[in-house]
């Protein structure tokens, strides 16, 4: 709703802040998030997908389920036909894109004396490169428009972006590494690549960006039982370790850090081409179309 009034461009806080200028003038980022328990002061993974959210809006035609139900068109039927369809694609996906789609249904009918006419899913397309995630994301919109058509329903395709993959460079991670062996903390790096994503993946789109994570937490991740258990390691030890980092990208003139921007291969050179690629992922239209000779057209691209 405040997207619709104007109020915000984007759902992450990070590309909002690039888009309000609020990062300009800045040439390096880092961050480090609250994990769970382990043996390392900080630790940092290889990085993390990105995504392309979607909302869908299946559009069939209320009856009697019990006494006219083939004047209906079921919606539902359409959502599930989608869901099957969409399952059936994951044998394209390719492993080194570590493509992640998991759609749920929202809403599935007001009434079971009624054949369902309005169904919502909700689903993210996640991936290792945005580039496939684009492509696999048409993918599945090709599968919801022709599911809703085998119905002869309709379906409303909502795509906006949702967080760019995180990506790190070798150089600025040993900074940390660095930093921790300084003051006699263990640092671990993971060569593991994370299916969840972050809006600091936004950041390192277009400049060096780092997202360690420092043990100290309790129960699962955004879970209600999440909690900080040792505040010693999460809190203290992972501020020292942030300001010895700063101590030495700035020392000498700051040569390590701008070492690690001039080497850094962006994906983007300006905030405004990551706009000009994230925005052509935005989309909401009507899919599918029919006339009265029998034609149906779909339109599941921008």
């Amino acid at each position: 709703e405040e997207r619709k009034k104007g109020n915000i461009k984007y759902f992450g806080g990070k590309p909002e802040f690039m888009w309000r200028g609020l990062l300009d003038g800045v040439d390096l980022a880092f961050m480090v998030h609250t994990g769970g328990s382990g043996e390392h002061t900080l630790s940092c993974n290889s990085g993390t997908n990105g995504l392309v959210a979607k909302t869908v809006t299946f559009e069939g035609v209320a009856a009697h389920a019990g006494g006219a139900p083939h004047k209906g068109v079921n919606a539902l039927y359409a959502a599930t036909i989608a869901l099957s369809a969409i399952n059936n694609l994951r044998e394209t996906f390719q492993d080194k894109d570590h493509i992640r789609v998991h759609p749920i249904i929202t809403s599935g009918g007001s009434s079971v004396n009624s054949i369902p006419d309005i169904v919502t899913l909700e689903s993210y397309v996640r991936g290792a490169d945005m580039n496939a995630v684009a492509l696999v994301n048409k993918k599945v919109n090709r599968a919801i428009a022709g599911a809703a058509a085998a119905m002869g329903a309709k379906a409303t395709i909502t795509d906006f972006p949702g967080y760019w993959p995180r990506f790190y460079t070798d150089d600025y991670i040993d900074v940390f590494a660095d930093a921790c062996a300084q003051m006699g903390f263990t640092f671990e790096k993971a060569d593991v690549w994370e299916g969840g994503c972050s809006d600091m993946g936004d950041v390192s789109a277009v400049m060096p960006a780092l997202h360690p994570n420092a043990p100290g937490a309790d129960g699962n991740f955004h879970g209600i039982d999440f909690t900080v258990a040792d505040p010693e390691n999460a809190c203290v030890n992972s501020a020292k370790i942030q300001l010895g980092a700063i101590k030495l990208l700035m020392e000498n003139g700051c040569e390590k850090a701008k070492s690690i921007v001039a080497n850094y291969p962006a994906m983007f050179k300006t905030f405004q081409e990551y706009f000009d690629f994230v925005d052509n992922l935005d989309m909401d239209k009507q899919t599918v179309t029919y006339t009265e000779d029998g034609k149906v057209t779909l339109s599941y691209k921008k």
